[in-house]
């Protein structure tokens, strides 16, 4: 019998990327799995852009939010829906391949690869070029080297936890492929109480890779196959606020995994010295626009300061 697979996918004002997201599923071949829900959670979108998607020859589920939940929130809302083996969480700005979802259940189904937790492919932007997509775990060093911009100078292992340095063109196992798409093993989801809400957005894939580590299960990416994803996505909008996020997740996700000593060190650093670098950087490419958002990022990052914290302890 097939594996079953369940699509979750969460809509933020995506506009048309939603449709062409969706119509690539429909177009995509079930030689490996079959399609159990195709599940779309809206954040309170604004745009339209789930008009006539119960049009497309799917089994479509919608679930719409009166308030924006945040990613990790909504992902667990789609996943309650679904009890299939697979649960393939797919961002609204990729487009998968005919065989994207095929080979990466068939690999999954493999005898040899039963403690493979999570599985991700390989995404190019509109030129056909890889995005370097993978990552390692984060630790003290690579986000000092982030903190103080020395991983935008020196592409290597101990300065950024992103795997820049390779050029994402083979098969292998890694600790951890970016949520745009990101097949899960259902029942290791549900073990692992899906994704931490506390993030609302950012790091969230990445503390799951985690815990998933954790809990004796590996993550591996396939280049023997590719999806097309845009990047930034409807993030893109907001760049402020886009910062805000990232950095607010950063700070939860060194309370959660390191020591104290090292997390409130990182969060320290990441609130004085790293909007310095940021500007400086910024100003080194004559963009004041980018030294201007960095400013309001932060200005948000510390008016928000007692409910990151308070969520740090809860």
């Amino acid at each position: 019998m097939l594996p079953s697979i369940s699509i979750v996918t969460i809509n933020w004002n995506s506009g048309h990327q939603l449709r062409e997201c969706l119509e690539a599923i429909v177009l995509s071949t079930h030689n490996e799995f079959t399609l159990d829900k195709v599940i779309i959670v809206d954040n309170a979108s604004i745009d339209r852009s789930l008009d006539g998607l119960e049009q497309l020859d799917l089994p479509l589920h919608i679930i719409r939010n009166s308030v924006n939940q945040g990613f990790g929130a909504a992902c667990n809302q789609g996943a309650a829906l679904s009890d299939a083996d697979y649960l393939l969480f797919l961002n609204p700005d990729t487009r998968v391949a005919a065989d994207s979802i095929d080979r990466a259940a068939c690999f999954m189904d493999k005898s040899w690869a039963q403690k493979v937790g999570v599985v991700g492919i390989q995404l190019v932007d509109e030129r056909g070029k890889i995005q370097r997509s993978c990552a390692r775990f984060p630790n003290s060093t690579n986000l000092w080297c982030s903190i103080l911009g020395i991983d935008k100078l020196v592409k290597s292992p101990l300065t950024s936890y992103m795997m820049t340095e390779w050029g994402h063109d083979r098969t292998q196992r890694v600790d951890h492929v970016m949520g745009a798409f990101y097949l899960i093993r259902g029942d290791l989801y549900t073990s692992l109480q899906g994704f931490d809400e506390n993030f609302f957005v950012y790091f969230e894939d990445l503390d799951l890779s985690y815990r998933v580590h954790q809990a004796g299960w590996s993550s591996h990416y396939l280049a023997d196959t590719r999806c097309f994803h845009k990047g930034g996505g409807t993030s893109e909008q907001i760049k402020a606020t886009r910062l805000f996020y990232s950095q607010r997740s950063r700070i939860l996700y060194g309370y959660k995994h390191f020591n104290w000593f090292q997390a409130t060190a990182i969060a320290v650093a990441t609130l004085t010295i790293e909007p310095l670098t940021r500007i400086g950087f910024a100003l080194l490419k004559f963009s004041p626009t980018q030294a201007t958002e960095t400013i309001q990022g932060y200005l948000k990052i510390f008016r928000n300061l007692p409910a990151i914290y308070k969520s740090i302890g809860s």
